[in-house]
């Protein structure tokens, strides 16, 4: 009878060292997992501010997808998330007005594509600054936020470069109620 305790308690031991090992190794991958969608797949990022209504709302958050520009370029009309090229260190979210080679002039806040005024329906509240004809240089982008009046972007501090472009702005997944695909 003693002997089958001791096997018992032996048994009861291992299990635990087992459950142990297990909860840990579980640990361990699922960091590891995470960290390969951070760093290549996706990001989540948290909307600071109001220079993207109506589009995007603050405090509301978004995945950024960051594969698909491995495979292809950023285009004009998509949002990005990116690092400011000002030594700011957390991330904007602004939409791509100027890919490279495009001609941009801003008249009274109206944005003049390749000497075509710009429909943007997405704009609720523009500005009236003006800013003369220039031409966005190779990999980079001109970016700017929907809200016009009250956004810090490439009106102030210039281009985007390509390397500093982080992802794509893929779905809204909160709050909840606000569940989209901007």
């Amino acid at each position: 009878m003693k002997k089958k305790e001791k096997d018992l308690k032996k048994d009861t031991k291992k299990r635990k060292k087992s459950m142990i090992r297990e909860l840990f190794e579980t640990v361990i991958s699922a960091g590891i997992i995470a960290f390969i969608i951070i760093t290549f797949i996706g990001q989540v990022t948290v909307v600071r501010g109001a220079s993207m209504e109506p589009t995007l709302h603050d405090s509301e958050r978004l995945v950024a997808n960051k594969i698909s520009y491995r495979f292809e370029s950023p285009e004009r009309g998509e949002i990005i998330i990116f690092r400011p090229p000002i030594g700011i260190k957390r991330n904007y979210i602004k939409r791509i007005i100027g890919i490279p080679g495009d001609k941009i002039e801003i008249i009274n806040g109206e944005v003049y594509l390749n000497e075509e005024k710009l429909e943007e329906p997405y704009v609720k509240y523009k500005s009236f600054e003006n800013l003369p004809a220039f031409i966005v240089p190779p990999d980079s982008y001109f970016v700017l936020g929907d809200n016009r009046p009250n956004s810090s972007d490439s009106r102030y501090w210039g281009f985007v470069p390509r390397k500093n472009v982080v992802g794509k702005a893929w779905v809204v997944f909160w709050p909840l109620n606000r569940i989209r695909i901007p």
